[in-house]
C-alpha cells in the first residue's frame, strides 16, 4: 500500500503502446508507477530488484518486451535479454516483495499450423526468435512464481500512438499510389485500449493465475485489416483518397522472421473471466480512428 492509501501498480514498458493505454485507462483507486524502458531496463536484474524493493507494488503489469519480430532474428541476444531474462528478473523481484505479476505475451508462441483457434493449453511451437523468447519468458515467470502469475496472451495490437500496423498503413496510404499487403496470414486485430481495460480487470481479480487469451472479436488477414483501415480512415477524414491495395502471398513479401499463417486465439475462458466478449475488431478500429480524427 502506498502513502496515499491506494494499492500500487508498477507498469514496465510504460512508454510502449500498451503501457501508454494502461496509464490512460488506469482506475482512480490504483496508484500507478509507470516505468519506461529508458527508466527501467528489465534485462538488468539489480536495477529491477532495487526498484521493486523500494516501491513494493501490490501488482506488477509486465508489458516491457522486445517486439521487433524481424529484428529479433538478427539481435538474438537482446531479444533473449529482454523477453526471457527480463521476464525472469521481474518475476524474481515480484516474488521477493509478494507482488502479484501479470505478464503480457503473444500469439507468436504458436506455429499457426492448427487451423483452428489456439487454446491456452495447446502446444506452443514458435517459428522465430521473438516467439521463442516470449515463450521462454512465460515459462520462467510460471516457474519462478510457482504458477501464481497471470499470463495474458494477445495479438496484433495497435493504438493511436507508438509504432504499429494501423499507423504504418495510414502513412503508406498517404505517401504511395498503391500498396501491397499479405493476405494469407490470419489473426485478430486488437485495440490497445480495450486490452488495457482487460488488464485492469485482471488486476482486480487476485485469484486469476495461469494463462488466459485476450483479443478483440473476429478474425482478419493483414490484407483485410488494411482494407478496413483505409475505408474507415477515408470515412472520418484521416485520408483524403483511397489507393489500390494489392493482396500478396507470404512468399511475395519475404521477411527475416517466419510468421504463423493462422494465429487466432481461443478467448473463451479469457472473455468469461475478464468481461467479454469485446466488440468486433472493426468496430474498435472505427472508434479509434474517429478519436484520432477528432484530435
Amino acid at each position: 500500500m502506498s502513502s496515499s492509501g491506494k494499492p500500487k501498480v508498477l507498469i514496465t514498458g510504460a512508454g510502449g503502446q500498451v503501457g501508454l493505454e494502461l496509464q490512460a485507462m488506469a482506475p482512480s483507486h490504483w496508484q500507478i508507477l509507470p516505468c519506461r524502458s529508458s527508466e527501467l531496463d528489465v534485462s538488468h536484474p539489480d536495477a529491477v530488484y532495487r526498484l521493486v524493493s523500494r516501491e513494493k507494488p501490490a501488482v506488477i503489469i509486465h508489458a516491457a518486451a522486445y517486439t521487433d519480430v524481424d529484428g529479433a532474428e538478427h539481435n538474438v541476444h537482446r531479444a533473449e535479454a529482454v523477453n526471457t531474462a527480463g521476464a525472469a528478473n521481474v518475476a524474481r523481484a515480484a516474488v521477493r516483495v509478494e507482488a502479484r505479476m501479470i505478464h503480457l505475451s503473444t500469439d507468436f508462441v504458436f506455429d499457426g499450423c492448427q487451423g483452428q483457434p489456439f487454446a491456452p493449453n495447446d502446444r506452443a511451437n514458435p517459428l522465430g526468435v521473438y516467439g521463442r523468447t516470449k515463450l521462454e519468458g512465460e515459462r520462467e515467470v510460471t516457474a519462478l512464481t510457482r504458477g501464481a502469475a497471470l499470463i495474458v496472451r494477445t495479438a496484433w495490437v495497435y493504438s493511436s500512438r507508438e509504432r504499429n500496423f494501423v499507423l504504418t498503413m495510414l502513412r503508406l496510404m498517404r505517401e504511395q499510389d498503391s500498396i501491397g499487403v499479405v493476405s494469407d496470414q490470419v489473426g485478430t486485430p486488437t485495440w490497445g485500449r480495450v486490452l488495457a481495460e482487460a488488464l485492469w480487470r485482471a488486476a482486480e481479480r487476485a485469484e486469476l493465475r495461469g494463462i488466459l487469451h485476450w483479443t478483440d472479436a473476429g478474425v482478419a488477414s493483414w490484407y483485410d485489416f488494411a482494407v478496413a483501415i483505409q475505408e474507415e480512415a477515408v470515412a472520418v477524414g484521416l485520408l483524403t483518397r483511397a489507393v489500390p491495395i494489392k493482396p500478396l502471398r507470404t512468399e511475395d513479401f519475404p521477411r527475416p522472421a517466419k510468421r504463423p499463417a493462422y494465429s487466432v486465439l481461443d478467448k473463451t475462458t479469457g472473455w468469461a473471466l475478464l468481461g467479454g466478449p469485446p466488440r468486433h475488431w472493426r468496430i474498435n478500429l472505427r472508434d479509434m480512428l474517429r478519436g484520432m480524427a477528432r484530435a
